[in-house]
């Protein structure tokens, strides 16, 4: 049983993350791992009076060990990236990699010249873990929709609930009559009695894609609920639904299944029985 709307609504929690959510320090650590001899190489130019003397030296010695230097002003993919020369002339990043002397002018133009000179970072390898973990913050949103099915998986293993992840409807023949609007589901869930073909979501802001899932669903349902033995299950949570209640709530109501983060262990429970 569904509980009342209102109180579904009353059961919205603000976030799904963990701790975990803010930096993935693993992948920062394999990013800097990977550059980290060019970065100690580099490490040669910090507290050096005469930087462009510096970088000819150092060049000449190691010049592969430029190919790295955009990650020092937390830039990627520098084959892309563009800047605006004093002639008003606009060149890629990578450009400046060509030759000592576009190098010099790259990092004294950058700052990253008054940086070095006055030896305002001790280690650039400990520097670009920081950067590293700036531009990871990017990352963020992705994560975000990441937690809400790591969520519901550990639910799933809670109650010793057997499924699958990420299942296309073209590997379930049942299905194959949707045609052009192949989907793939979170989770399938396979008991003794009906097949569960879940879909996992979170809001904590409000917006227009908020609408165009709950009709989205509603669609969805209204297709699945003539298959025998098939049901639609949909797990949705987070603050972001309060500005589209009226639409969730008509969700609510043409779709058997709907539960949040609270409410779906209820369903849980009572189907980790049939399997």
């Amino acid at each position: 049983m569904k509980p009342n709307f209102e109180i579904f609504m009353e059961q919205l929690k603000p976030t799904n993350v963990g701790l975990d959510f803010f930096s993935d320090f693993e992948k920062v650590h394999l990013k800097v791992q990977k550059i980290e001899m060019h970065l100690n190489s580099l490490n040669y130019l910090l507290g050096k009076e005469n930087i462009d003397e510096a970088v000819a030296i150092l060049y000449a010695s190691n010049p592969d060990c430029f190919s790295v230097i955009d990650i020092l002003i937390a830039v990627r993919w520098a084959q892309k990236k563009q800047a605006l020369t004093e002639d008003g002339s606009c060149v890629l990043l990578k450009s400046y990699l060509n030759d000592v002397g576009s190098i010099q002018t790259y990092i004294n133009d950058t700052g990253l010249g008054d940086v070095f000179k006055e030896h305002q970072v001790k280690n650039l390898v400990d520097y670009v873990f920081g950067v590293e973990v700036g531009l990871d913050s990017n990352a963020r949103k992705n994560r975000g929709g990441k937690c809400m099915e790591n969520a519901v998986s550990e639910l799933l293993r809670d109650y010793q609930i057997k499924f699958e992840e990420q299942v296309s409807t073209t590997s379930m023949d049942e299905l194959e009559w949707l045609g052009k609007d192949v989907k793939q589901f979170d989770f399938v869930i396979e008991t003794s009695t009906k097949t569960y073909l879940v879909e996992t979501n979170f809001y904590s802001s409000g917006g227009s894609k908020l609408n165009e899932t709950a009709r989205s669903y509603i669609n969805l349902e209204n297709k699945i609920l003539p298959i025998k033995d098939y049901e639609f299950v949909w797990v949705t949570d987070g603050l972001g639904w309060g500005a589209a209640k009226n639409k969730l709530g008509e969700a609510y109501e043409k779709i058997q299944h709907v539960y949040n983060l609270t409410s779906v262990k209820d369903f849980l429970s009572g189907i980790s029985g049939k399997q």
